[in-house]
């Protein structure tokens, strides 16, 4: 059984929805952070970390010079550091659930970022998060490796997919195996 669950799929598919709704499910102590878009008359402006302690810090806005940039959004590294990085390596010493989302183009500009992630996978501790679905190196080896399983979100399948998630998360939590016919996305 693997422990380190993590979601792809193209942006807007329902990942960090699928997580937020596992959170709800799951009862042990979880950690870390996710991502939520900043909008403002309907458009996109940026997106903002929520650790599930409830600090809040926005990551990349279109407002933001950078570098480094990401399309139309600066990204804020400091802030990146200080907050989700944080947030990962706080989960790690106090929580049975680290929660990374995501390991995308703007969080793996930075090395502390990719550090911790490596540390949160490479640890007991449970990860359930999101991952880039294009290619690119870190996320490529983290994608390959054997103690992930990666499950593909579409729009076609991300309502079922809820109570596989949290199924492969209790398991990984309880060190139970599940029987193979339950081990499907």
């Amino acid at each position: 059984m693997n422990k380190n669950i993590l979601l792809t799929g193209e942006p807007g598919c329902g990942k960090t929805t699928l997580i937020q709704r596992a959170l709800t499910r799951l009862p042990q102590s979880a950690g870390g952070f996710y991502t939520e878009e900043l909008r403002s008359g309907g458009v996109r402006q940026g997106f903002c970390m929520v650790t599930l302690d409830g600090e809040r810090a926005v990551l990349a806005h279109r407002d933001y010079a950078g570098p480094p940039r990401v399309g139309r959004y600066g990204v804020d590294m400091a802030a990146l550091d200080a907050v989700a990085v944080t947030s990962i390596r706080r989960a790690l010493t106090s929580c049975a659930l680290v929660i990374i989302d995501e390991i995308g183009p703007m969080e793996l500009f930075s090395p502390a970022f990719r550090a911790a992630v490596q540390e949160a996978l490479d640890s007991p501790t449970v990860v359930l998060g999101t991952i880039v679905r294009r290619s690119k190196p870190f996320s490529d080896a983290v994608k390959a490796r054997p103690d992930v399983t990666l499950i593909e979100v579409t729009p076609a399948n991300r309502d079922r997919l809820l109570d596989h998630i949290v199924a492969l998360v209790t398991a990984a939590l309880t060190g139970n195996i599940l029987p193979p016919g339950e081990i499907t996305s």
